[in-house]
C-alpha cells in the first residue's frame, strides 16, 4: 500500500523505528557521496516531508518532530512542510542532535544512517548525547527505505571516458600523482568518494546526478599506482574497461564495504569533508589504520591544467552568445507581460541547447521576477512561479555543462517599460563597483580567498548595505559548478575554503550582489581565472582573467558614481564581449549585442 499523505509517510516511519527499537532517527538530504546534488533514489528527506530545498534535515521522535533549515529557506520550508507534523527549526540557532537533545528521554535510542552522515556529524552527536544519556545507534539499512515503497532504483546508466583532450591529463598520470603522495605520507591506500573526485581521478563521467556530470562509484587508490573502481556492474561498458586499463580493477558497488574491512593493518587515508561515517566504521571494524587526511585529487583539479582552462574558454563563447540571444529576448517580450519565470528558465534553456553541444544544466535556473529576486537561492517550481512584471528588475543566474567546460552566470536586467528606480541604479552601481574592483585586483601568490572578499563588498559597505553569501566559489571542468577548496567569502564565516590559497590555474566566480527583502535583488557573475598579475612585482603577484562574456544592463548604471578606471573596465569589457559574441550572432541578436556594448 504506497503512502499517499505526508501524515501516513511519517507514521509509517515510526512505526518502522518502533520495529527496531529506536525511539528516534535523523533524516539529512544527502547520499553515500556527501553530494551536493543527490539522485532521486536518495531524496528521502523530500519523500517523507515534502521539502524540496537543496540543503535541510528533519528529526523525528515517537511524539514530535521537527524540520531544519536555514535562513535560505524560511519561506519554502513552510509552504511545502506541514506545520502540524513538523515543528520549524533555524540553523544554526539549533541542529537536530540539539534538538533531540532537548527533547528525547534520558535512555532513548537515535538511529542515523552511517552512510549519509559525515564522520564529524556522528562524533559531535554522540557526545552530545552521552551528556543526557540518549545512545546515537547506526541503523543496519534505512528505515526509510524500508516504507518507502515506490522508491527509484539508483541510476544505472553507463559511465563513460572523458577524453584526455579535454581533461588535460591521463588518469593514469593522475594516479601516478595520487600514489607518490601516498608513498611520500606513509599511506598504502586512500579512499576516494566524492563522485567529482571519482570522476576526475579516472577521466570517467557520467550522468546520475542532476547538474553533476558524475557516476555513482567509489575509487581505492593505491599507492603503488593501482586502483579499485566500486561500481553497479550495469554501468561498465567495454569502452570504459578498455579507457581504464590493467591498472585498475572495476569491482561491483557492492563489494566496496567489504573491501574497506578486509584492509586489516593498512594505513588507509580517508577526508573526513567527503567521506561519510560508514566508511571509517567499516575501515575501523576490519583493523585498519584510519588517517584522516585531505582527498589528494581536491587541489590538482581545482587547478586547471592548459587545456581545461582553454577549454572553459571555448565554453564560455558558446555559452555567452546563448544567454546574449537569450537577453534580447526576455527585453522584448517581459516587457508585453505574458511571460513567467519558468518560461523564462525554459526559453533560456532553448537557446542553450541550440548549439547542439550542451550536456546539461550546471544547476537549477534561478529564474528570480520582482520580490523573488531578493532570495539568493531562490529556486522555481510550478508553485512558487509568477509572471515577470512589467517595469521591474528581473535576475537569472543560470549555466551550462558542455564537455570542455562549465559555465556559471548571473545577469539583472531591468524589464522596462519605464525607468528603475534612483535606489535600483544606485544600489545596482555599487555592485557593480564591488565587480570591478575585485575583478582588477592584483595579489601576492598563495593570497587566501578570505583576504580578498572585502574588496567585493567596500563600496556596499560604504553605502551601509551587503549581502549574506560568499563572493565566489571554484567551479570544475565538466564537473561540479561549486567546486572546493577555493573560496572568496568573509574569513572565519560559514564558508568552508576561505582560508585556501588562491593558486595560478583556479577558476571562481565574482559574484556580489544586493537584496531588497521583498521588492528587488542584484547580482553580476562573471567567473575568472587566476592567472599571472603581469606587473613589475617583488616576489610572485597574480590577478584574474575573466571568462565570461555577456553585456551588463546599462541602463542599471549611474555612470557618474564610477571612476575613470571604472569606465574603462566596463567599456574594455564589453568590447571583448563584442570580439567573442558578435561573431556567433547575426540579424536582429547582432544589432542588439552592438547596442549594448557601445561605450558607456
Amino acid at each position: 500500500m504506497l503512502m499517499q499523505t505526508y501524515e501516513a509517510r511519517l507514521d509509517g516511519l515510526r512505526k518502522e523505528l518502533g520495529r527496531r527499537g529506536l525511539d528516534g532517527f535523523v533524516i539529512p538530504i544527502s547520499d553515500e557521496h556527501m553530494s551536493e546534488y543527490v539522485g532521486s533514489y536518495a531524496q528521502r528527506l523530500k519523500w517523507l516531508t515534502g521539502f524540496g530545498g537543496s540543503a535541510g534535515s528533519a528529526a523525528v521522535l515517537k511524539d514530535a518532530a521537527a524540520m531544519f533549515t536555514d535562513g535560505r529557506y524560511t519561506v519554502q520550508v513552510r509552504e511545502q512542510v506541514d506545520g502540524k507534523l513538523y515543528d520549524y527549526e533555524d540553523v544554526p540557532a539549533t541542529s537536530p542532535a540539539k534538538w533531540i537533545a532537548a527533547h528525547a528521554p534520558q535512555g532513548a535510542k537515535i538511529g542515523y544512517d552511517a552512510w549519509l552522515h559525515g564522520i564529524g556529524w556522528a562524533e559531535e552527536a554522540e557526545k552530545l548525547f552521552a551528556k543526557k544519556g540518549i545512545e546515537l545507534v547506526p541503523v543496519d539499512g534505512n528505515p526509510i527505505d524500508a516504507i518507502w515503497d515506490d522508491r527509484p532504483e539508483a541510476s544505472l546508466a553507463a559511465a563513460v571516458p572523458h577524453a584526455d583532450e579535454h581533461a588535460g591529463r591521463s588518469s593514469a598520470d593522475k594516479r601516478a600523482e595520487i600514489a607518490d603522495w601516498l608513498k611520500n605520507e606513509g599511506y598504502d591506500a586512500t579512499v576516494i568518494s566524492a563522485l567529482d573526485s571519482v570522476a576526475w581521478l579516472l577521466n570517467m563521467r557520467g550522468t546520475d546526478v542532476d547538474n553533476t556530470p558524475v557516476s555513482l562509484s567509489y575509487v581505492l587508490a593505491h599507492a603503488d599506482g593501482t586502483a579499485e573502481l566500486f561500481i553497479a556492474p550495469d554501468k561498465v561498458t567495454p569502452e570504459l574497461t578498455k579507457h581504464l586499463g590493467n591498472a585498475v580493477t572495476v569491482r561491483n558497488r557492492d563489494e566496496f564495504q567489504p573491501a574497506l574491512e578486509a584492509l586489516k593493518g593498512k594505513t588507509v587515508a580517508v577526508d573526513p569533508n567527503h567521506a561519510v561515517a560508514g566508511i571509517f566504521h567499516a575501515l575501523a571494524a576490519g583493523g585498519a589504520k584510519v588517517v584522516r587526511d585531505a582527498d589528494p585529487t581536491v587541489l590538482p583539479k581545482a587547478i586547471k591544467n592548459p587545456a581545461e582552462q582553454q577549454g572553459h574558454r571555448d565554453a564560455q563563447a558558446r555559452d555567452g552568445a546563448a544567454v546574449s540571444r537569450f537577453l534580447r529576448w526576455i527585453s522584448i517580450e517581459a516587457p508585453k507581460g505574458g511571460v513567467d519565470e519558468l518560461t523564462a528558465a525554459a526559453k533560456l534553456r532553448e537557446f542553450r541547447e541550440a548549439g547542439g553541444v550542451l550536456k546539461d544544466a550546471s544547476f537549477d535556473t534561478i529564474s528570480a521576477a520582482g520580490p523573488h529576486a531578493a532570495l539568493p537561492h531562490y529556486k522555481v517550481d510550478e508553485d512558487s512561479n509568477i509572471p515577470i512584471p512589467p517595469s521591474s528588475i528581473y535576475l537569472v543566474d543560470s549555466g551550462g555543462q558542455y564537455l570542455d567546460g562549465t559555465t556559471d552566470i548571473t545577469r539583472t536586467v531591468w524589464v522596462g517599460p519605464g525607468e528603475p528606480s534612483a535606489e535600483m541604479v544606485e544600489r545596482n552601481t555599487r555592485v557593480l563597483k564591488g565587480h570591478i574592483q575585485l575583478d582588477m585586483q592584483k595579489f601576492p601568490d598563495r593570497t587566501s580567498g578570505g583576504a580578498l572578499d572585502a574588496l567585493a563588498r567596500m563600496h556596499l559597505w560604504n553605502g551601509g548595505v551587503d549581502y549574506g553569501h560568499g563572493t565566489g566559489h571554484g567551479v570544475g571542468s565538466y564537473l561540479s559548478v561549486h567546486e572546493g577548496p577555493q573560496r572568496i567569502s568573509k574569513p572565519g564565516g560559514a564558508f568552508p575554503g576561505t582560508e585556501t590559497e588562491l593558486r595560478e590555474g583556479m577558476i571562481l566566480s565574482n559574484e556580489p550582489g544586493y537584496y531588497k527583502a521583498g521588492a528587488y535583488g542584484i547580482r553580476i557573475e562573471n567567473l575568472v581565472l587566476v592567472v599571472p598579475a603581469g606587473i613589475e612585482s617583488e616576489g610572485d603577484y597574480l590577478g584574474f582573467e575573466t571568462l565570461t562574456f555577456v553585456p551588463l544592463d546599462r541602463r542599471l548604471v549611474d555612470k557618474d558614481l564610477l571612476s575613470p578606471a571604472e569606465i574603462g573596465w566596463w567599456n574594455d569589457y564589453h568590447a571583448k564581449v563584442r570580439d567573442i559574441v558578435a561573431p556567433q550572432l547575426d540579424g536582429a541578436d547582432l544589432e542588439w549585442l552592438e547596442a549594448e556594448c557601445a561605450p558607456l
